[in-house]
């Protein structure tokens, strides 16, 4: 019984610290995105962005409004895991694939690039997920 009681903190503590490491990775991101503009991150904004429609798209089509759960890519159909670093300890773990993602999706839905202040809102309400 002993070593069950163990090797469940042992989880238990490898999902802790991963989950502090994916915030500690989107806090810097925040942070340097905060330092190009001067303003705070608003985690509200985030999520007005991530349900906002423009020119017929919106983030939560293809990851859902629900980010503890999966989505689906409204085009390919295939299935993109949950982004909410609380359910999915892959997300917001690396600073490239971040930056990756930005750039290919904030093209696709917002048909531009997006702004240091968007990139900062957007990650404030992931992590907060």
């Amino acid at each position: 019984m002993k070593k069950r009681s163990q090797l469940g903190s042992f989880i238990a503590g490898i999902a802790l610290s991963t989950f502090v490491f994916a915030t500690s990775v989107s806090e810097t991101m925040i942070e340097a995105y905060t330092s190009q503009t001067g303003q705070a991150a608003s985690a509200r904004q985030g999520e007005v962005l991530w349900m906002s429609q423009n020119e017929g798209r919106r983030c939560s089509d293809c990851h859902g409004e629900d980010l503890t759960k999966a989505g689906k890519h409204i085009r390919t159909k295939k299935v993109i895991g949950p982004m909410a670093p609380s359910v999915n300890t892959t997300r917001l773990r690396d600073k490239k694939n971040i930056e990756k993602w930005f750039k290919r999706n904030c093209l696709w839905t917002l048909k531009r690039e997006c702004t240091p202040r968007e990139k900062a809102n957007i990650l404030a309400w992931l992590a907060s997920q």
